[in-house]
């Protein structure tokens, strides 16, 4: 049976055509919601345009550029009439020692990571405040638990995460909920990287109690149709850990 807790609210999703984003993108419209996506990956936005039809529009940029943010926010308008949820997924990064990380992999980490999660939630938050509506941002393993190699990815991740706390306090007066979602999922990403770093990669998937590294359509992308449906209206602040159960947050 189609789930339709998600039914006429209006989202952007950044890194929304590939990857955790694109689950989450068709998630979101399986359960009723439009969607702005925000992607570099012209060909994919295209094809998931075509797949879904006038549920999705697409908006060809560069999260780390506030213009993309405000012409987000605008497109949703525009199209569709207000702003409900934001959802930012979208980050780059290198996998390097501490020591090997250069200037531009910081920079990377940052602009596409914590600079874009605080530049979209700039843009959309009169129309969230409108809409009493909802942020879920994204963390990640390697800055909670401090994963090798990873140490630009993660200063980002556990910097978004500090973000989303105070902002989840700031907003609350607007009833607009600020949550985490720290997934492990077997994207194409995570394959690549298990190809380079195939002990690193062994010792995290052992790490997880039910098994497995989740499905992002499945696993992943109904955690956060959770925390931006009305469902979960009392929940803020909140770090969500859709892992398996690898890491346990006190």
């Amino acid at each position: 049976m189609k789930s339709e807790n998600l039914e006429n609210k209006v989202a952007v999703v950044t890194g929304g055509a590939s990857g955790i984003g694109e689950a989450v993108t068709r998630v979101f419209v399986e359960r009723g919601a439009r969607v702005v996506v925000v992607d570099l990956q012209q060909a994919a936005g295209d094809a998931l345009v075509g797949e879904l039809g006038d549920a999705v529009t697409f908006i060809q940029g560069d999260v780390s550029e506030r213009s993309v943010a405000d012409r987000a926010v605008a497109t949703a308008v525009e199209r569709f009439g207000k702003l409900d949820i934001l959802v930012n997924n979208a980050s780059a990064s290198r996998v390097r020692p501490f020591v090997e990380q250069t200037e531009d992999d910081w920079r990377l980490a940052m602009d596409t990571g914590l600079y874009a999660t605080r530049n979209f939630m700039l843009a959309a938050h009169p129309e969230l405040r409108k809409a009493q509506g909802a942020v879920v941002n994204f963390a990640s393993g390697a800055g909670i638990d401090g994963q090798p190699n990873q140490t630009s990815y993660a200063a980002a991740k556990e910097a978004i995460r500090g973000l989303s706390r105070v902002v989840a306090n700031e907003w609350a007066v607007d009833q607009i909920r600020v949550n985490v979602v720290s997934p492990m999922a077997a994207t194409a990403g995570v394959t690549r990287w298990a190809e380079a770093n195939p002990e690193q990669y062994r010792l995290s998937a052992a790490k997880v109690p039910l098994g497995r590294f989740g499905d992002p359509v499945k696993d992943v992308a109904p955690v956060v149709a959770f925390l931006a449906s009305d469902d979960a209206r009392y929940i803020t602040g909140q770090t969500l850990m859709a892992d398996g159960g690898a890491i346990k947050l006190r």
